[in-house]
């Protein structure tokens, strides 16, 4: 690549966004942390991280009119990369402390671990660790990653898509579920690639050739 993709990495005031900026150069991309949607809307790519609450980061993101810009990026095709609640939040809804409407891109919604396996075994909730994912699909990003590897999970919370199509990776907790979700234009995942190691690296390389021949 002759020039570093300028990758806007969306501030809604989760934390973690300096790790992910460096995880971002390292990948060999320029990122600029903002809460300024006019920075969004200029971007080559943006990458909405975050640990936290579904409602809180979706209050956030309207108040500051970011999920305007994200929504406007989105429909522009520019390659959007979310981590963790940065995937949940692309959903119609979620039941963190009551039901909260999401941005409303992809059907489906957001629920709670349950507490037991289906076979009913106990169940560790928050899911904390590396877990195996999966990979299938004809996205971009999918071009550049093996079908199957290992990544760093932390959440409490699953997406429960209604379209088959939007899932792109698959991770068995508790029965299986959802790890990432693609259109086109969008790539999203559950886990956190900036703390995955070699697999998170390999998954940002693969953004970053994406954002570049977009």
């Amino acid at each position: 690549m002759n020039t570093s993709p300028r990758i806007a990495v969306v501030d809604f005031g989760a934390g973690n966004l300096r790790s992910v900026a460096k995880a971002l150069e390292r990948s060999g991309m320029n990122p600029e942390i903002t809460a300024d949607p006019a920075v969004v809307g200029r971007a080559d790519g943006v990458v909405l991280p975050g640990v936290g609450a579904f409602a809180d980061a979706v209050a956030s993101l309207a108040k500051t009119g970011l999920d305007d810009a994200v929504r406007d990026r989105l429909a522009a095709r520019r390659p959007y990369l979310g981590f963790c609640l940065g995937l949940q939040v692309l959903f119609d809804e979620g039941d963190e402390h009551g039901v909260t409407p999401g941005l409303g891109i992809l059907p489906g919604r957001i629920e709670r671990f349950p507490d037991r396996t289906p076979d009913g075994k106990p169940l560790r909730v928050p899911h904390i660790g590396w877990n195996s994912v999966k990979f299938s699909g004809d996205h971009p990003m999918l071009s550049r990653l093996p079908d199957e590897d290992c990544f760093y999970f932390v959440h409490s919370y699953r997406a429960i898509p209604d379209r088959a199509a939007d899932v792109v990776g698959r991770v068995d907790y508790g029965g299986e579920f959802a790890a990432a979700v693609a259109r086109e234009g969008m790539f999203a995942v559950q886990f956190h690639p900036e703390k995955s190691q070699s697999a998170g690296r390999r998954l940002l390389d693969a953004y970053a050739f994406w954002v570049a021949e977009s």
